[in-house]
C-alpha cells in the first residue's frame, strides 16, 4: 500500500503520517512464542501507542489460514486476552492475525504486524507412533542406573518446505538432529502430575534437516521420573522404573510428500558417556564414552542395540503450558583460589539455580569434580544445609580437551569447588550459567536506598532460582517442592517481577489433580511420597489457601478471569471443607496448621511453635479466603455462590472477632502477626481497626523495628500499618538492619532472600535447623508492598485496566523509580524530593485510566499518556527530613 504521496505505508509510517494508533503485534494467551500452544480458541492481546485523548471504541481482527482471510469487527475498548473471533484451530493448524484499532473519534489505525499462532498436538489420536525404552535389563533399585542415547537414520525424498518435531518423555530429554541441539529448553519436559498432565514440547526443525539422509537422536535423564527425589535422600521411582521418549517428527516436503519419523522399533539405542543423572547428587559424565557424532546421519551406529517399544498414555499428554526452563544469562566468577591441596574455590559472588560451564585444553586432569555450596564457612564448603542433595558433578576423560556442562541436573549455589584440575589457571574457563523458566521480565523498582535496591534484587534472585518448571521452595538442598503456601504469599510480588499467568495458570491445574486425589490441598505440589510427618495429608491454612487466592491473584493482576473459570471447583472445594472442619462455631481450631511458620521467636527445630496461635491464622485465613470466593463468583456470574460465600465470610468474621478479639481491635494473642491479619483481612473495621493499627505500630517500635513475622505475617505487616496510616513504623520495620529483619540479610552479605530470619547467625555462622536455605523467596512477599508503596503503582480493576499510582516518600528516601509491563502496557511512577517540595511523573498505557495521590492529599485523575505533578511535603501527613 502507499500513501498520496508515493510514501510506501507501513503500519508505523501510516500511523505516523495520519496521527493515528498503532497497535503491536497480537499476542495469544499468556505465550510469548504461540508454536505448540495448547489452546484452540486463543484468546488475544495487544498494546497500543496513541495520541493523548485517543480513546478505542472498536478493533478489528484479520485472520488467516491457509489462503483464507476474514476479518471481525468488534465494537468494544477491549484489548487484553479478547476472545477468539472464530471457528476453532484444530491441531498442527497454523493462523496469521493482525489487529487494527478503531477510536472514538472516529480514526482507524493502519494494522498492525503480523503474529502467528500454531497449535499443537491436542487430541491423543495425533499421536500415531508408540514410545521407546532401552532394551537392556536394569536393576530398578539402582539409584545411579545409566541412562541411554536414541538415535534413528531416515531419508528425506526431497527438500523439507515445513518440519514439526513434537517431543515428550518418561524422564528428562533433550533432542539433537543432524549433529545439533534442537531448541534450548533444559529440564524437559519439565515436572508435572505426569499421571495426568504429561507436557510436550514443539519445535521447529524445518531449517535443521536436508534432502537426502539425515539423523535424529536424544539423550535421555532420570529426572523428577525416576531419579530419587524427596526428603531424606528421596523416593525413587516415583512415576516409574523406566526411561522413555516419545518423538514424532512430521515433515512436509518439496515434492508434496508427507513424512512421520516416529519414535519405534526402528530407533537404536547405547549406554550414554552420562553414567549418572540425578537432581540431588548430580551427573557423572564419562568423555571416553562418546560414540562421536552419533546424531549425524554417517554416524555408523551397528553396535547400537534396536529399542524396546514403551507405552504412553496419550490421554495425558498436554502442549506445554509456561515457558520453558533455559539459561537465561551466564555469571563470570568475582574470584578464582589455586587452594594449597590443589582444588579451585570458585565464587560468583552471587547465589544462584544453574550449572557449571567448563572449558580447558588438552593435559589438565582425567577427572574433574565440582562440588557445591551457597555459603562458606572457615573457608571451606558449607554443605550440611544441602542433606541429601550431595550437588557434586563429575567429569571424566581422557587427556583431550574439555568442553562441559551437565545436562540433566541443577545445583542452587554461589561457591563451587573444584578438583582434579592440574593446568595452568588462566587456562581454564569457568562460567555460572543460570537456568530457571524463562518468563518475561515485566517489573523493576530502584530506589535512593543502595541496600533497598540489593534487597529488592535478591527477591528477583531469589524468585528465578525458584521458578523452574513450578514453584519451588527453594534450589539447593534435598527437597524443591512445591510448597504450596510459600508461592501463595509470594504470588503478588511474582506477577509484578515477571510474566507468571501462564506458570502459574499451569501449576494449579496440577494443584486441583492432586487435591481431587488426596482429598484437600496438599502442602507441596506435585505430591510425592514424604516423610512421616507429610504423610498422610492433612489440610492447613495459608498453604490450602492457594486454592482460592492465586487464582485471584492472577485475575486481579492479569484480568485472566479464565483462570478464575479453571480453578473455581478447586477454590470452592477447598472453602466448602474449611467449613466442614470449622462446624457452625465457625472457628478452624483443630487439626495440625503450621500457623506462622518460621516466627524468628520459633526454636530452630521447631518452626511451627509461633507466638501467633495457629488457630487463630487459621480462623483469618478461612474468613478471607471465603470473601475472597465470593468475589470470585461475583466476576463468574455465578450470583448465588457470590451471596453464600460473602454471608460464610461475615459469619467467620464475627467468630474471629468473638474468640480472638476484645472488642475494641485489640486481640487476646497481640502478636505482629495476628494484627496483620486482623487489618488487611478486613476483620476489624473503622475505629477498631485504627485501634489495631496503633497496636501493631507499639509492637514493632517495642521490638526496636525488628520483625516478629513467618510466612503468614510476612506478606502482610507493612500493608497492616500503612494501611492505618503508620508509614514511618512501616518503613522503620523495612529499613532495620539488625536481626530479625530484611536488611539484616543484605547487612551479611545475602544476594538472595533466606528461609530463616537467621540462616546466618550474627556470630556468622550457620543456624542449626535443618531447615536452613539461602535461597527462598517467601520472606521476599514484602516486595509487593515495595512496588505499590514506594513504587507507588497499584491496580484498582483487573489487569491495570484501572491504576493507582501513590507513591510515599518515607523512611528517608529522596526518590524511587517502578517500571511495570501491565497487559495494557508500560506504567511508570518516578519520584524525587527537591527540599520539601515533591516531584512525580507518571506514564500510563494506553487502555488503561488512573488516579494519582499525592503526599499532599490531593488527587488526580489521569488518561494515558505522560504527567507530572508537584506536591509541597510542608505538612503532610509523610512529611520528613531529606536525607
Amino acid at each position: 500500500m502507499t500513501t498520496s504521496s508515493g510514501i510506501a505505508e507501513t503500519p508505523m509510517t501510516a500511523s505516523l503520517l495520519a496521527g493515528r494508533a498503532l497497535p503491536s503485534a497480537p499476542r495469544f494467551e499468556h505465550a510469548d512464542d504461540a508454536l505448540g500452544i495448547g489452546c484452540t480458541q486463543p484468546r488475544i492481546s495487544w498494546t497500543t501507542t496513541a495520541p493523548t485523548g485517543w480513546v478505542q471504541a472498536a478493533y478489528e481482527l484479520e485472520v488467516t489460514r491457509g489462503e483464507v482471510s476474514e476479518v471481525f469487527k468488534m465494537t468494544s475498548a477491549a484489548q487484553v486476552l479478547v476472545p477468539w473471533p472464530t471457528h476453532p484451530l484444530a491441531s498442527r493448524e497454523q493462523a496469521t492475525v493482525r489487529v487494527r484499532v478503531h477510536g472514538e473519534d472516529g480514526t482507524l489505525s493502519a494494522w498492525s504486524m503480523a503474529s502467528v499462532v500454531e497449535v499443537g498436538l491436542v487430541d491423543p489420536l495425533d499421536w500415531t507412533t508408540s514410545g521407546i525404552m532401552p532394551p537392556w535389563p536394569e536393576d530398578h533399585s539402582d539409584p545411579d542406573r545409566r541412562p541411554p542415547l536414541f538415535r534413528r537414520a531416515f531419508s528425506l525424498p526431497s527438500a523439507p518446505v515445513k518440519a514439526r518435531l513434537y517431543v515428550t518423555a518418561h524422564g528428562l530429554y533433550e533432542m539433537e538432529l543432524n549433529g545439533s541441539r534442537v531448541g534450548a529448553e533444559a529440564l524437559a519436559p519439565g515436572w508435572s502430575v505426569y499421571s495426568d498432565r504429561l507436557q510436550h514440547a514443539t519445535y521447529d526443525v524445518t531449517e535443521m534437516l536436508v534432502e537426502g539422509d539425515n539423523a535424529i537422536g536424544s539423550w535421555m535423564g532420570d529426572g523428577w521420573w525416576r531419579g530419587r527425589y524427596g526428603f531424606h535422600g528421596g523416593t525413587l521411582n516415583i512415576y516409574g522404573t523406566d526411561i522413555a521418549l516419545l518423538a514424532q517428527l512430521e515433515v512436509k516436503c518439496a515434492d508434496g510428500s508427507k513424512i512421520v519419523i516416529g519414535t519405534d522399533k526402528h530407533w537404536k539405542a547405547s549406554p550414554s558417556p552420562i553414567l549418572r543423572s540425578s537432581l540431588y547428587v548430580g551427573e557423572e559424565f564419562d568423555n571416553d564414552a562418546m560414540p562421536g557424532p552419533w546424531s549425524s546421519a554417517e554416524f555408523d551406529d551397528m553396535g547400537w542395540a534396536p529399542v524396546k517399544i514403551a507405552q504412553f498414555l496419550t490421554g495425558t499428554i498436554v502442549p506445554q503450558e509456561g515457558p520453558p526452563v533455559r539459561c537465561t544469562e551466564e555469571l563470570v566468577p568475582v574470584s578464582t583460589e589455586r587452594r594449597d591441596d590443589g582444588s579451585i574455590l570458585v565464587d560468583f559472588g552471587q547465589n544462584f539455580a544453574g550449572r557449571l560451564h567448563l572449558r580447558a585444553p588438552s593435559g589438565v586432569g582425567r577427572e574433574l569434580e565440582v562440588r557445591h555450596a551457597e555459603v562458606l564457612q572457615d573457608g571451606e564448603l558449607y554443605v550440611r544445609t544441602l542433606r541429601d542433595a550431595i550437588s557434586i558433578d563429575r567429569y571424566l576423560g581422557s587427556e583431550g580437551s574439555i568442553d562441559w556442562e551437565p545436562r540433566f541436573t541443577i545445583h542452587g549455589f554461589r561457591y563451587a569447588e573444584i578438583s582434579g584440575y592440574t593446568g595452568d589457571l588462566s587456562d581454564l574457563s569457568i562460567l555460572g550459567r543460570v537456568y530457571h523458566s524463562d518468563m518475561r521480565r515485566t517489573g523493576w523498582l530502584t530506589t535512593s536506598n543502595e541496600s533497598l535496591n540489593r534487597l529488592h534484587e535478591n527477591v528477583v534472585w531469589s524468585m528465578k532460582s525458584n521458578f523452574v518448571s513450578i514453584p519451588t521452595d527453594c534450589p539447593q538442598r534435598d527437597e524443591r517442592l512445591g510448597w504450596t503456601g510459600d508461592i501463595q504469599v509470594f504470588a503478588p510480588t511474582a506477577s509484578y517481577l515477571f510474566d507468571v499467568d501462564g506458570f502459574l495458570s499451569g501449576w494449579l491445574k496440577d494443584v486441583a489433580l492432586e487435591q481431587n486425589r488426596f482429598g484437600t490441598v496438599p502442602w507441596y505440589v506435585p505430591v510425592i511420597p514424604g516423610a512421616p510427618q507429610w504423610t498422610p495429608i492433612v489440610p492447613g491454612a495459608v498453604w490450602g489457601d492457594v486454592a482460592v487466592l492465586t487464582p485471584w491473584t492472577l485475575f486481579e493482576r492479569y484480568g485472566d478471569s479464565g483462570v478464575l473459570r479453571q480453578q473455581y471447583q478447586s477454590a470452592r472445594d477447598w472453602v466448602d471443607q474449611v467449613a466442614r472442619l470449622a462446624g457452625p462455631s465457625r472457628l478452624w481450631d483443630t487439626g495440625r496448621q503450621l500457623g506462622d511458620w518460621l516466627d524468628p521467636a520459633a526454636p530452630a527445630d521447631q518452626p511451627a511453635m509461633a507466638l501467633t496461635d495457629p488457630y487463630l491464622v487459621a480462623t483469618a485465613y478461612f474468613a478471607w479466603s471465603s470473601r475472597r470466593l465470593s468475589l470470585i463468583a461475583e466476576t463468574l456470574g455465578k450470583l448465588d455462590d457470590a451471596r453464600y460465600y460473602r454471608s460464610l465470610a461475615d459469619e467467620v468474621r464475627e467468630a474471629f472477632l468473638t474468640r480472638w478479639s476484645t472488642g475494641d481491635g485489640r486481640l487476646v494473642n497481640p502478636t505482629q502477626t495476628g494484627y496483620a491479619l486482623a487489618i488487611v483481612f478486613d476483620l476489624v473495621r473503622d475505629e477498631a481497626a485504627r485501634r489495631a493499627g496503633a497496636e501493631l505500630a507499639a509492637l514493632v517500635t517495642e521490638r526496636g523495628n525488628r520483625i516478629g513475622v513467618g510466612f503468614a505475617g510476612v506478606n502482610l505487616i507493612s500493608d497492616a500499618l500503612t494501611m492505618t496510616g503508620h508509614h514511618e513504623e512501616a518503613f522503620a520495620l523495612l529499613l532495620e538492619e539488625q536481626t530479625p529483619s530484611w536488611l539484616s540479610m543484605v547487612a551479611k552479605g545475602a544476594t538472595t532472600i533466606w528461609e530463616r530470619w537467621d540462616s546466618l547467625l550474627d556470630d556468622g555462622t550457620v543456624n542449626p535447623g535443618q531447615m536452613t536455605s539461602f535461597n527462598h523467596y517467601a520472606l521476599g512477599s514484602v516486595a509487593d508492598w515495595m512496588h505499590r508503596t514506594i513504587g507507588g503503582i497499584a491496580p484498582t480493576e483487573a489487569g491495570y485496566r484501572s491504576v493507582r499510582v501513590a507513591p510515599i516518600p518515607a523512611g528517608g528516601l529522596t526518590g524511587a523509580r517502578a517500571d511495570f509491563d501491565s497487559p495494557y502496557g508500560r506504567i511508570t511512577s518516578d519520584w524525587k524530593v527537591d527540599d520539601t517540595t515533591f516531584h512525580l511523573d507518571v506514564v500510563v498505557p494506553v487502555g488503561c485510566s488512573g488516579v494519582v495521590d499525592l503526599p499532599d492529599g490531593s488527587s488526580r485523575e489521569v488518561e494515558h499518556g505522560s504527567h507530572h505533578f508537584t506536591a509541597s511535603l510542608i505538612g503532610s501527613s509523610t512529611q520528613r527530613e531529606a536525607s
